[in-house]
């Protein structure tokens, strides 16, 4: 009878053969299930050969199995198209033991998978280990590969380790003896996943504390420390932040480039998001520096073009108001590109200079002037600015400056009420708040590399709930007044 589900281990131990049929191998105690027949003994069975009783007589199968992932396919497709339900039905003395604890209240249907789950994990890395050296057998080896007992070890689950018991198999001869790998074994323990489903649940808002507290609990879980996830988070997060940095754009026509910043503790991390012809945004690259140091700015946008965002392809480039990024601009996409300065920075600029009972008063005739065309928005702002000369010189010098770069895409004929997205850097805030959102948990940054790591990561996890941008449909009048209104710079300039 078993009492616990600890005894079920030792009773089932799964092997899969060439011919694809499951049987249990008896160590001492066997349900043994080949085909259609099952059987239940309680001592090994006999080898008709000599009349001892040796291990089971089965055939080889580490070398009609190429690798544990193609086998555990075949199981899946057998298992899903309802052979093992069926096989399980046929042969129920298999599941005798288990129904009696089900029964009796005594497992969880989660333990009890758990348990299972190893079991057949071990007897797969055997499985491994016998296509390298062949079933144990008692008495002298004959190969150069031998059986070398057994030993503790982890392997990789999706969002933990698990400690798991392995064989250990040994070479000798002259200079080659050493120990041998198990192939399953390095299969398992090098599985990237989770090292990624870590960072995910961290950028998520959980602390590493309290990693373990909410995954489903699972005996012999390991791996699931402070220290233990902080590592795999790191290694997962170098890995985006060079995915990042390697993407190309040779297939992506981009019409528009925001640029921006973000800081993250005493860090600035400049991000540059575009937007393709058909509205599709695309977070581009990301650099470690202040927006006001147009080394910085400009090795972002030489960066740019080394991974193919053609240089040549005149688009409309959306700043927050840094001249660093205007100079940059120009000195690696050239002159001819229009660049549209964003208005809701312009007017949180122009309200700092302002007591609170005057800035309803300037910030609504501002935002009227937005609607005229350019001549006529620009000298209702000149208007303004002289009216606020005397008494807020600042605030007046703040609204003059890059007037020209607000009202852009009112001088490329565009209606301001069809283009928001075009005249502000919000686009760009929407990445920005998920960064913050998800490392929000982030308690000391060391260093900028950190800040990258953290930034690429928390990036491109927002950009997978990324939406076209609003007015999508009508980028075709930006992309038309890209390409024949040639006039735009020089009288931004002017």
């Amino acid at each position: 009878m078993v009492r616990s589900v600890s005894d079920l281990p030792a009773l089932f131990c799964l092997k899969i053969p060439r011919d694809g049929q499951l049987r249990y191998r008896p160590e001492p105690r066997c349900v043994c299930i080949s085909g259609a027949t099952s059987e239940v003994s309680t001592t090994r069975p006999v080898n008709p050969a000599n009349g001892s009783r040796p291990w089971m007589p089965e055939p080889r199968v580490g070398d009609c199995l190429p690798s544990l992932s193609k086998c555990f396919g075949k199981c899946r497709r057998w298992a899903t198209k309802g052979g093992l339900g069926t096989f399980l039905t046929k042969n129920r003395q298999a599941l005798l033991p288990m129904v009696e604890l089900i029964e009796q209240s005594q497992v969880a249907v989660d333990e009890l998978i758990d348990v299972l789950g190893r079991a057949t994990i071990e007897a797969a890395l055997s499985l491994s280990a016998e296509g390298i050296a062949g079933p144990p057998h008692p008495g002298k080896r004959g190969g150069s590969v031998g059986w070398h007992g057994r030993e503790r070890g982890t392997i990789c689950l999706r969002e933990r380790k698990l400690r798991v018991e392995r064989p250990r198999l040994w070479k000798k001869g002259q200079g080659e003896e050493g120990e041998v790998p198990i192939p399953a074994y390095e299969a398992m323990r090098q599985d990237g996943e989770l090292g990624n489903w870590m960072l995910e649940i961290l950028l998520r808002g959980v602390s590493t504390r309290q990693y373990g507290q909410v995954i489903p609990e699972m005996a012999e879980t390991a791996g699931v420390s402070r220290s233990s996830v902080s590592r795999e988070a790191m290694e997962a997060s170098e890995e985006e932040l060079r995915r990042l940095c390697e993407r190309r754009f040779d297939d992506v026509d981009l019409l528009i480039i925001y640029l921006d910043g973000v800081i993250l503790g005493e860090h600035h991390v400049l991000v540059a998001v575009g937007a393709d012809t058909e509205g599709r945004k695309h977070v581009l690259g990301l650099a470690e520096g202040a927006s006001e140091k147009q080394g910085v700015a400009r090795g972002l946008m030489e960066d740019l073009v080394r991974r193919r965002v053609k240089a040549d392809r005149r688009r409309l480039f959306v700043i927050d108001g840094s001249k660093a990024f205007g100079a940059a601009i120009d000195a690696v996409f050239g002159n001819q590109n229009p660049v549209e300065r964003c208005r809701h920075n312009k007017i949180e600029n122009v309200m700092g200079y302002l007591p609170d009972p005057l800035k309803d008063d300037v910030k609504a005739p501002m935002r009227s002037a937005f609607q005229l065309t350019a001549r006529e928005g620009i000298a209702r702002v000149e208007k303004q600015a002289e009216w606020l000369e005397r008494e807020y010189p600042s605030a007046a010098a703040s609204l003059r400056e890059g007037l020209a770069e607000v009202f852009t895409i009112n001088r490329l004929g565009l209606s301001p009420t069809r283009a928001r997205c075009l005249v502000s850097t919000n686009i760009i805030e929407s990445p920005h708040s998920g960064v913050r959102l998800r490392t929000r948990r982030v308690c000391r940054w060391r260093d900028g590399k950190m800040v990258l790591r953290w930034a690429a990561a928390a990036l491109l996890m927002t950009e997978q709930s990324f939406r076209k941008i609003m007015g999508y449909r009508d980028l075709r009048m930006l992309k038309a007044a890209l390409e024949t209104n040639q006039s735009v710079l020089q009288e931004q300039v002017a």
